[in-house]
């Protein structure tokens, strides 16, 4: 297909995905809606200018009835657009919720064979994922939102919107598929959706647009902030243990993550509270008991936190 063959919402998206497409096998996740939709498309054309061999996959969950008729529509029109689909199912666990249950196993069955996968989440997918953490009140690497890069996934349509989305899709004449699960206000993802929108008409501009540009601010802060945090864990490790002292002198945003990644490192819990309770043998010592965490406790000892495993 021609660069000039493309209608303006097409070549955007055409263009945003071979400004990260690699070379070789790529594998596009599409879920039938506009966003994946125009993804593939997107990459079936940047891929024959980079060599990139694409190959559409389009789970089916099987939560809904029917979904596999869906699920093989969406790989007949793929295929009629000379895009190489296939089908898989996969099943979905309940636990931890549905919505964080279907989005593990897709992504499973994506990065199965080891190849680069992109995903078509927009503009307005990061905002809400921005606010949605905002209400967690988890911190700034909540606040980050989606990575445009991360391991073998890719998403070059963050700053692509979803009604640019569905324009392309209609300039390269292929019909999508409105999932209803996406009107289905059980759904956390669906309510902040519509929240957003009420927010900018409330506030008389476009919030999505200013929750995706603070998820990039916050995640180059995190990111280094993890950067920083990572090397001071060095300096103050003592084997499978931490120096006191030296961790008590590590700025706030700094001591927290040491805490927390060494928590996970030992293999306990370290949710937001944890690390905290942890903290106050910090910041707060009077002689205190062991802190009990999930999967153990930590306590003080000859100037040193210690993690023991099951320990009372």
């Amino acid at each position: 297909m021609a660069r000039r063959e493309l209608g303006p919402n097409a070549l955007r998206v055409a263009q945003a995905v071979a400004s990260v497409l690699p070379g070789g096998p790529v594998v596009v996740g599409v879920s039938g809606g506009a966003d994946s939709m125009a993804l593939a498309l997107g990459a079936a054309w940047a891929g024959s200018r980079c060599g990139a061999s694409v190959r559409a996959v389009v789970v089916d969950h099987g939560l809904q009835p029917g979904s596999a008729e869906v699920a093989a529509r969406v790989v007949a029109r793929l295929e009629e657009a000379g895009i190489v689909a296939e089908m898989r199912t996969t099943h979905v666990s309940d636990i931890g919720g549905v919505e964080a249950a279907a989005r593990a196993a897709r992504l499973t069955v994506l990065s199965e064979a080891g190849h680069p996968v992109l995903l078509g989440h927009t503009l307005d997918d990061q905002a809400e994922t921005v606010l949605l953490g905002l209400l967690r009140g988890s911190g700034i690497r909540s606040l980050a939102g989606m990575a445009r890069r991360r391991g073998l996934f890719l998403r070059p349509l963050l700053e692509v919107r979803r009604s640019e989305t569905e324009a392309a899709c209609r300039e390269w004449g292929i019909e999508w598929w409105e999932d209803p699960m996406n009107r289905d206000r059980r759904f956390a993802r669906v309510r902040a959706r519509s929240a957003v929108a009420l927010l900018s008409e409330e506030l008389g501009r476009d919030v999505a647009v200013a929750l995706a540009r603070s998820a990039e601010l916050a995640r180059v802060d995190a990111d280094h902030l993890d950067e920083v945090a990572d090397q001071a864990r060095t300096v103050v490790a003592r084997g499978q243990a931490l120096d006191v002292a030296a961790t008590a002198l590590l700025p706030e945003a700094v001591r927290g993550r040491v805490l927390r990644d060494w928590l996970r490192t030992v293999g306990a819990g370290a949710e937001r509270a944890h690390v905290a309770q942890v903290e106050r043998l910090l910041s707060a010592w009077r002689g205190q008991g062991p802190v009990q965490v999930p999967g153990g406790s930590v306590r003080r000892e000859a100037g040193r936190l210690v993690f023991g495993e099951g320990e009372s």
